[in-house]
């Protein structure tokens, strides 16, 4: 991990969460964040556990609990995944539904997963009773203007590079300024040109150059309009 942590701040990223999808892993991503100024921790039950019938809702106590700490800027990545079909949809809406509630009280950004599940995903967002909503991996472009007008963050991994993947390269220009993150989803979905490859941190250069081609900016403007938009977001 150090390793990982050097190549990124060689790559000119500075901040990076590192994101939670279960108590073991959420516990470890706080650790990490601990022994590590440039990184924050996002804690939660990822809906593909959940839906493995592994949430009870005592889960909901040591979300809290990790939450408090200081290096912990969001609760997630939670959300539905009807993708994988060891995936139970009532055990992962419940847990979905108490981790909304968790952000809305504590007033922590919600970092969500969807895969397969948007309507769903969607008709529990607008109860969530928080409007501190990031769309990881931005994947909904169908979504899109209802996200906009709502105020979430729309943040854009690695297929947007992808030339096949039309429907997310044409929403990119359309995500609002102000509601714009990158990202890498590591160790998936590395972009090009590493695709294939494990992704990490430092390859979300490349997701930022990309989606500055389609916006037709300059990488420096949006470099600083995304850190500023993630400092925004997470409480930097």
């Amino acid at each position: 991990m150090p390793d990982l942590i050097a190549a990124a701040l060689d790559a000119g990223v500075t901040r990076m969460v590192t994101i939670g999808c279960g108590r073991e892993s959420s516990e470890q991503a706080v650790a990490l964040a601990d022994a590590h100024p440039e990184v924050w921790a996002a804690v939660g039950v990822h809906p593909v556990d959940a839906g493995k019938g592994n949430w009870r809702d005592s889960d909901i106590d040591w979300i809290r609990d990790l939450a408090q700490h200081d290096r912990v800027v969001a609760i997630g990545e939670c959300g539905l995944d009807y993708f994988h079909d060891r995936s139970t949809p009532d055990d992962a809406i419940r847990a979905f539904r108490a981790q909304c509630e968790i952000a809305a009280d504590l007033d922590m950004p919600l970092v969500i997963h969807t895969r397969d599940a948007a309507d769903d995903t969607m008709v529990i967002l607008r109860e969530a009773g928080t409007s501190q909503i990031i769309l990881h991996c931005f994947s909904i472009p169908e979504h899109l203007d209802e996200a906009a007008d709502r105020g979430w963050m729309m943040s854009v991994a690695g297929p947007v590079t992808f030339p096949k993947n039309t429907a997310l390269r044409e929403a990119a220009p359309r995500i609002p300024e102000a509601q714009l993150l990158v990202e890498t989803d590591a160790p998936y979905l590395a972009p090009v040109p590493m695709r294939g490859k494990r992704n990490q941190p430092a390859f979300v250069a490349h997701t930022l150059e990309g989606v500055a081609a389609l916006r037709g900016v300059g990488i420096e403007h949006l470099d600083a309009v995304t850190t500023a938009n993630a400092a925004r977001i997470f409480g930097w």
